[in-house]
């Protein structure tokens, strides 16, 4: 016999699967289809001019993170890593003299980009893009000998599909709430995206490749407890990048799968219970790039810490002082951002000792932000000790958008402040082509050399003429 409340939790499960399975006759949904055919039409699909020009600064600020990650442990990890398991002389390995396959060129150029926190952020889905997206794209692109413009279109592409997956499940609290790494989540399918792109799958091969990702959909926030930066660098780039890639050559090998993976029994929204509706996932797909929507760092530190620098450098402008005039600083950022930052034992996103830094040289370059000699330094010590870090839950509401608030105290009771409401290099106060340039410049020129960095940038700079991929190779590469 069944009871009442058998035939309702029946009934209610009937319908719930009629709302989400596709219609008799169809293999997908029109979430589904819409999706895919996106992703597969990318190929071919021009880009306006903006979109291109944003694109290109991204692919540099990038392949500029994995040049300048190649000095750091993580980087250096990852090209032993390579070299021990190289396999087939298809892919680069930036910075280096590896070739191998583009499964674990992918892998080893994401870890490379996220060796420390140079590379970009994509605020609206709590996500890092590059990392994974551009090692992809330029693996895959390699492998299928891709072009310029092919290359353009599935970076774009990948930055489209992956942080909109984390904007549907609801970014920053969902991380909190399910202990998932929404920056894993966001690269794995921005990856498989790009990769997929850079194949030249069909719309069908699409929804079989997000079954794939689906499936290999993982990463948990305890990155945050990582004290060396090496796994980070694994869960944010190498991971996502290494599943991506891997999903859309087993599909382009003539691997099939489920064909909608977003709708009937046992699917992705299913399983990871979004906080936002699933139209998200498709909302003003070819109006809105989120390419647009995604933060370059001025600074070659930890996301937080941009705006207490910016702060830090408009005073400095306005009222220069020597550090010894200073009595205190009080810095005041998000809460939760403030805790990321707080007192960290690595140099880059330790906010207190980059404030000291900032004080003492009047500026913060990717050298001294990575330099672990100076958290000893004395003269960096005494100021460091002046610094008060807010956890200031008013700025906290205001998230994604990073405020802070910095006050100068000086000796004779002065107070300097300084209110950051956008920082530079964010969406709302972009950078220029030439700030982007000469940041990559300060990255590259130390590990490539000055003549091979400035070809290197110009190629970024002229993709549409690009004939091939592969000529950026000489170029990315040192014996």
């Amino acid at each position: 016999m069944m009871t009442r409340r058998h035939l309702l939790q029946s009934a209610a499960a009937a319908a719930l699967a009629s709302r989400r399975a596709p219609a008799a006759g169809l293999t997908a949904s029109p979430l589904m289809t819409t999706l895919s055919t996106y992703m597969a039409e990318a190929a071919r699909r021009p880009l306006p001019a903006p979109i291109v020009e944003k694109t290109k600064h991204v692919i540099l600020d990038t392949i500029a993170a994995m040049v300048s990650g190649a000095e750091l442990p993580p980087g250096k990890f990852a090209i032993q890593f390579a070299r021990n398991y190289k396999g087939d002389r298809v892919s680069t390995v930036v910075a280096s003299n590896v070739l191998c396959g583009a499964i674990e060129a992918a892998m080893c150029n994401g870890m490379l980009a996220h060796s420390d926190e140079t590379d970009d952020t994509h605020p609206p889905s709590q996500s890092h893009p590059g990392a994974s997206v551009v090692p992809s794209a330029l693996a895959v692109g390699e492998q299928f000998n891709n072009d310029g413009p092919r290359f353009l279109r599935a970076v774009a592409l990948g930055y489209d599909i992956g942080p909109r997956v984390t904007i549907t499940l609801g970014k920053l609290q969902y991380m909190v709430d399910t202990h998932r790494s929404t920056h894993a989540l966001s690269g794995t399918f921005g990856s498989a995206a790009a990769a997929a792109c850079a194949a030249g799958l069909t719309a069908q091969q699409m929804r079989w490749v997000l079954s794939y990702t689906a499936q290999q959909a993982g990463g948990l926030a305890s990155w945050q407890r990582d004290t060396d930066h090496i796994e980070k660098s694994f869960d944010f780039g190498g991971m996502p990048a290494r599943n991506g890639v891997t999903s859309a050559l087993l599909v382009q090998a003539g691997g099939t799968g489920v064909d909608d993976i977003l709708s009937g029994a046992d699917n992705f929204l299913d399983a990871f219970v979004p906080k936002n509706s699933a139209d998200l996932l498709i909302e003003k797909l070819g109006e809105r790039y989120e390419v647009t929507r995604t933060n370059f760092k001025k600074w070659t530190v930890g996301a937080p810490i941009q705006a207490p620098l910016d702060a830090m450098e408009n005073i400095l402008k306005r009222t220069p002082f020597a550090a010894d005039q200073v009595k205190q600083v009080t810095v005041r950022v998000a809460a939760d951002e403030a805790t990321i930052v707080d007192n960290r034992t690595i140099p880059d996103i330790c906010l207190q000792h980059l404030i000291a830094v900032m004080v003492v040289d009047k500026n913060v370059t990717f050298k001294t932000a990575h330099d672990v000699a100076r958290m000893k330094d004395p003269a960096v010590l005494a100021q460091r000790a002046k610094v008060n870090l807010v956890h200031d839950e008013a700025l906290e509401r205001l998230m994604p958008k990073r405020v802070a608030i910095v006050e100068v105290t000086l000796n004779d009771g002065k107070v300097l402040t300084d209110r950051v409401e956008a920082v530079r290099g964010t969406a709302d106060n972009p950078m220029t082509r030439d700030e982007v340039a000469a940041k990559a410049r300060e990255l590259m020129t130390p590990v490539l050399g000055a003549a091979p960095t400035a070809k290197l940038i110009e190629r970024i700079f002229d993709l549409e003429n690009l004939k091939s991929v592969h000529d950026l190779r000489p170029l990315l590469q040192k014996a």
